[in-house]
């Protein structure tokens, strides 16, 4: 018993001091967990590397490098710009729509991409007097509901860590939860923050509120060093896509010269028809669609497609159409988010093996409740994600979760599904990346109640995630 305690203790410390110190997790997750199983649990070093999941590594490496094909060849700048001029001047559908379009780009790999919207989407809140919090919390619901994505950064860790402890969690299911979670948030948001307001205005109105585009600008770079990387890669498409709907950023040299490079950029600045597309642009759109017809088909027929040689498969075909293109993805690849899962998964494998995950089922048992235990995991999750790793919690707790569904009274599906879902929707609190990132957008006198209304939002949702999801999910497997 006391070598679980010790090597558990471990596991929080690490976690700890990697957050506080900004330290790359994965990097001290791996050292530690071939410290304590050698030491501690009497393990070989080759039983210890046996716990890195390969399995998630060729989901990651072949969801990131895929999309990033697509976001290098500009074919996910075309699908931003299209669904951008066909919603026009329709204020009252904005928010709406900002989600759904960033629902989409989360779910290309990367959640953390679908920020790239967020200055597109809060110069065009200004100019139809939309409240910023609004659209910010329609944005960063997209983030969430994409990322769970079975092509997405969350959903592959959530069901992959649930499979490889052989916890039934079908992908698509995962989605759903998490999509429909979100759009119920998305709807508390626009009733709150003057949503109403908005159906009673004249189509194509341009209030007095509206301050120009230069007022726009890029995602900074906060939050946790491990989540940065998604961040970066958005905040390098952010100059593009804002050239592609027309605005740029003040002072920034590199938008313009994109802009003044990009016929498709100008154009769509002009309100003309947009460039045709590129045959490489063509053949990346029917991949796409091929990828998620692939995944429909195999789930509906009972099999279990393997997302990553998929997506390997589909970028090998883009890659020969455009080798420039599939040499500098490999670059892109999310090499940081592979090496941080791997190592808190390696470790868990080693509590495991300890004994560890047994200890906790134990102690999840004498709470005379699994309803209890799964509330109080959730809870313990969406805290915890509020100011740290959303991809770092769920690939730790979803392992430590397994004792609550091992005697069979609620399904591990739902468990994990809820436990996920509640882990993300906290990123809104401006201690986390992505509310960070609203804080950062909204103007200089805006920040202030930005900073206030988010932390309550986020906050709120610590407990209204568990008790919704848990309530919805877990209770009626228990029926």
């Amino acid at each position: 018993m006391t070598q679980q305690v010790i090597a558990l203790a471990l596991f929080v410390a690490v976690f700890a001091l990697a957050t506080l110190r900004k330290v790359h997790l994965g990097v001290m997750m791996f050292a530690a967990a071939a410290g304590v199983g050698i030491w501690l649990a009497g393990m070989k070093l080759s039983e210890v590397v046996e716990g890195f999941p390969i399995s998630i590594l060729v989901l990651l490496v072949g969801v990131t490098y895929f999309f990033a094909i697509a976001q290098d060849n500009g074919t996910v700048d075309r699908i931003v710009d299209a669904a951008i001029r066909r919603v026009g001047d329709r204020a009252f559908a904005l928010p709406f729509v900002f989600f759904l379009i960033t629902t989409g780009i989360s779910a290309m790999g990367a959640p953390l991409a679908g920020l790239v919207m967020v200055p597109i989407g809060m110069p065009l809140a200004r100019k139809y007097a939309i409240d910023p919090l609004l659209m910010g919390i329609s944005i960063c619901s997209g983030v969430s509901a994409g990322g769970f994505a079975p092509t997405s950064l969350f959903g592959i860790v959530t069901y992959g860590t649930a499979h490889s402890v052989d916890i039934d969690l079908n992908p698509l299911v995962l989605f759903a939860v998490a999509f429909a979670f979100n759009v119920l948030l998305i709807i508390a948001a626009y009733l709150i923050f003057g949503g109403r307001d908005l159906w009673r205005r004249t189509r194509g109105s341009a209030p007095a509120r509206w301050r120009g585009p230069q007022l726009a600008q890029r995602p900074a770079l906060t939050g946790h060093p491990f989540e940065r990387e998604g961040l970066a890669a958005a905040n390098a498409r952010v100059t593009s896509a804002l050239a592609a709907s027309g605005m740029t950023t003040p002072g920034d040299a590199a938008g313009s010269a994109q802009s003044a490079a990009s016929p498709d950029a100008a154009a769509a600045g002009r309100g003309s028809r947009p460039a045709p597309l590129k045959m490489e642009q063509v053949v990346t759109l029917l991949c796409m669609g091929g990828l998620i017809v692939s995944v429909v088909v195999l789930a509906l027929v009972g099999l279990d497609p393997d997302i990553g040689v998929l997506c390997f498969a589909f970028a090998t075909v883009l890659t020969l159409i455009d080798p420039v293109a599939g040499k500098s993805a490999v670059a892109k690849i999310d090499w940081s988010t592979v090496l941080m899962v791997g190592g808190i998964i390696t470790f868990v494998g080693v509590l495991q093996h300890m004994g560890v995950v047994d200890m906790l089922g134990e102690a999840a048992a004498h709470l005379g409740s699994p309803l209890i235990a799964a509330f109080l995991i959730c809870l313990v999750g969406a805290l915890i994600s509020a100011f740290a790793s959303t991809t770092g919690m769920l690939a730790a707790l979803v392992p430590l979760a397994l004792p609550l569904v091992a005697d069979g009274n609620i399904a591990g599906w739902a468990v994990i599904a809820a436990l996920g879902v509640c882990s993300s929707v906290v990123d809104l609190s401006p201690f986390s990346t992505v509310g960070a990132t609203v804080v950062a957008s909204v103007q200089e006198e805006d920040k202030p109640r930005a900073l206030g209304v988010l932390t309550k939002w986020g906050m709120s949702m610590v407990v209204i995630g568990p008790v919704a999801l848990v309530g919805a999910l877990v209770v009626p497997t228990m029926l």
